[in-house]
């Protein structure tokens, strides 16, 4: 890979912790490799077979759970939002609502998911962003989600 085909990593495992309050084994996201605060950001999820939702999803036949596609969406969409604005330090990212989702292809253990999170509509304390989630070039998820902030 040539350096201008190297990812750059906006935020690495650790910076995220320190925005989002996800923790093992919920943090879905390892890091953020674009960011344009009130716009859009891209983030990176590493799918290893060593995922505790593999065991029981599906035993001889391991594919990632939609709802933690999603989920997965939903905290870089946090990244996104939480980055928008000073005044959102200290808070949280509440997912609240999701439309118009399509899961188009199966994730297995080996992906790496590439999450677009586009900024759709900001009001106040309400966000709405368009998501895609990609394994190379290949669309697998695609939804619209809002979120509101609220105190931490």
């Amino acid at each position: 890979m040539s350096d201008q085909q190297e990812e750059k990593i906006v935020f690495n495992t650790t910076q995220i912790q320190n925005i989002l309050p996800h923790r093992y084994p919920f943090l879905l996201v390892d890091r953020v490799t674009e960011l344009e605060p009130g716009k859009r950001v891209v983030g990176i999820k590493n799918v290893t077979i060593n995922e505790p939702f593999f065991g029981g999803h599906f035993p001889g036949h391991p594919i990632m759970p939609g709802v933690l596609i999603l989920e997965a969406m939903a905290q870089t969409g946090g990244m996104l939002v939480l980055n928008t604005n000073d005044d959102f330090k200290d808070k949280l990212v509440y997912f609240t609502g999701i439309d118009k989702v399509k899961f188009r292809k199966p994730v297995t253990p080996g992906d790496q998911l590439r999450f677009e999170m586009e900024l759709l509509k900001a009001r106040s304390t309400i966000f709405k962003m368009k998501g895609k989630a990609f394994v190379g070039s290949k669309l697998v998820c695609e939804a619209e989600l809002t979120a509101a902030i609220m105190d931490r």
